[in-house]
């Protein structure tokens, strides 16, 4: 074998996953070879993985590389375009209102932003145009979002400057010693992410007036470049106010005062002020249900919502009013593994409401409700097989509790029960967000409740549950969501110091994702978002409460109220 040394070639190859090869002037940015085969693929490219991590278009390409295209369709693509429309939406609300503040408050499943203005009035009609115009303008003189690394105390103070108390609050506790800020014009931010180089890439938005604020409108994943009609979320919206009321009882509007707060030794006080609020909320929906005397409460909600722990609370709440409910749960009534449905995907499709023995669970509820002794399936998650459970015999007029994914849906029970019915919406919806313009994810939450979870339960790796995220994401869409107003009452089961507690538990399960793996990607994006929060000391929470469902120690694991 023959050795040599050989010059540097002037031009560069970039593989894609196709088996096709680009080749150009080494250094030249990904965005530019992509240019080449962007009609190749059903939606606009907004970023590539490089060599398996996630890069903006503008990163040059100086070596041989394995590039994969991320495209708006996909979950980085999605994440990528929305960050990119908010740093839009701040720099040109700041233009036209440079004396007010703008917060970019939760998430809408139509696609969209709920926003909140402060500092003044609510927009008029004729401003939010205005705002639009502007952002419009933005996008056709296709500015070039600027970045750059900056020391963090130049951050602190620039962001003193802006009177951001919030993101000085957050970058306080920051570890690195350096910041990457995006500039427009002579604005810049702290954006928890990548970005897409220019203004021109984010053509598809609509701005409207919505209960107090205002929505900022986006392409959903499976329509990257059209926008779905927005629907009406009265109770969704009432949820996430409810624990904005919370958080300002708390003193804590942000990571960072989160951060305050359990660095001045608070963390008792809030954990415990936090959780009475969740009781007095569970009190006050068991009222409602005691007074219409229901047979039949079903508690709904998407993956990691705290369901399980939210139908057995409520179960005392009701019992200490004379109401003794059995709680059943739908887990129970998975059919075999090995038969489960299959999604569009041909993966198993277990959040689809036929992945539930329908058959069996009707026939349970008749004979439970008429009097009966039933005998209750109980299902195997290691093995993924129905086995025989308990046998039950309800007591006279005594309720049933069903928790699971589908309880808004109005196939789960039987229609002759379904005016006796109550139901109850359960789902972790964050209000904390790390500052104003960056908002933490109620689906983040969830995956790391899940992934926590999963290790301790299921014996899954964290790699496990996120490759199996998306199958969960897209059954929610399709079997959760469209029927969350079905609801009676929506619970909110978010806690403002959970990611804080979870964090010791999450972050070693994320760091045991390979390198050479797909999900590596979503690990690290979950690390550095967990970076932000101080670790809180678990021993304060209680036993009963919703995060002991996710962190263990629950004091309601297989409580059961029924008595025999």
């Amino acid at each position: 074998m023959t050795i040599k040394i050989i010059e540097q070639k002037k031009e560069v190859e970039l593989h894609l996953p196709d088996g096709s090869i680009l080749s150009g002037p080494r250094g030249t940015q990904v965005g530019e070879f992509l240019k080449k085969v962007k009609d190749d693929f059903s939606a606009p490219i907004v970023a590539a993985i490089i060599n398996n991590g996630i890069r903006e278009l503008t990163y040059p390409i100086e070596i041989e590389s394995y590039c994969t295209p991320i495209t708006m369709d996909t979950a980085d693509g999605a994440r990528i375009y929305r960050r990119s429309l908010v740093f839009l939406l701040e720099v040109a609300f700041a233009d036209l209102f440079p004396n007010s503040k703008l917060t970019i408050d939760h998430s809408l499943s139509s696609g969209g932003f709920y926003c909140q203005v402060t500092d003044r009035d609510e927009l008029t009609q004729n401003e939010l145009s205005s705002l639009k115009t502007h952002m419009e303008t933005l996008v056709k003189e296709d500015h070039l979002f600027g970045r750059k690394q900056v020391p963090r105390q130049e951050a602190i103070e620039y962001f003193e400057k802006l009177g951001y108390n919030d993101k000085v609050r957050l970058l306080t506790y920051r570890q690195k010693d350096y910041l990457t800020l995006y500039s427009l014009g002579d604005r810049m931010d702290y954006l928890h992410g990548y970005m897409v180089p220019s203004t021109s890439y984010l053509r598809w938005f609509e701005l409207k007036l919505a209960e107090g604020g205002f929505i900022v409108q986006f392409p959903r994943r499976h329509a990257p470049t059209q926008l779905e009609p927005i629907g009406d979320y009265p109770k969704l919206i009432s949820a996430f106010r409810q624990y904005g009321d919370w958080l300002t009882r708390l003193n804590i509007d942000s990571v960072g005062a989160l951060n305050d707060a359990i660095e001045s030794g608070r963390a008792d006080e809030i954990v415990l002020v936090s959780e009475a609020l969740h009781e007095q909320n569970v009190a006050d929906i068991a009222q409602q249900i005691a007074q219409k005397n229901s047979r039949i409460i079903l508690i709904a909600g998407p993956s990691s919502s705290g369901k399980t722990t939210s139908s057995r609370r409520l179960a005392i709440q009701l019992l200490a009013r004379g109401v003794s409910p059995f709680p059943l749960e739908l887990d129970n009534y998975f059919i075999d593994r090995a038969n489960t449905p299959l999604d569009k995907l041909g993966k198993p499709d277990y959040e689809s409401i036929e992945a539930l023995n329908l058959t069996l669970l009707a026939q349970d509820i008749e004979k439970l409700l008429s009097g009966e002794k039933t005998q209750l399936p109980r299902y195997n998650f290691l093995t993924g097989m129905s086995e025989a459970g308990d046998v039950i015999q309800l007591k006279d007029h005594q309720p049933l509790i069903l928790e699971g994914i589908h309880g808004m849906n109005p196939r789960l029970i039987p229609d002759r029960w379904s005016g006796a019915a109550f139901r109850v919406y359960v789902s972790a919806l964050t209000q904390i967000n790390l500052d104003r313009h960056n908002r933490v994810s109620t689906t983040d939450t969830r995956l790391i409740r899940r992934m926590v979870r999963d290790a301790r339960e299921r014996g899954y790796s964290a790699t496990q549950t996120i490759s199996n995220w998306e199958s969960v994401r897209r059954g929610e869409k399709l079997h959760i969501f469209p029927y969350q107003e079905n609801a009676d009452v929506m619970f909110n089961s978010a806690l403002v110091y959970e990611l804080a507690a979870l964090k010791p538990l999450a972050e070693p399960l994320l760091r045991q994702v390979p390198y050479n793996v797909p999900e590596f990607i979503e690990a690290r994006r979950l690390l550095a978002f967990l970076e932000w929060f101080l670790p809180l000391d678990a021993s304060a929470i209680p036993g009963n409460s919703i995060v002991r469902e996710f962190l263990g120690g629950s004091s309601l694991k297989g409580f059961k109220i029924w008595r025999g």
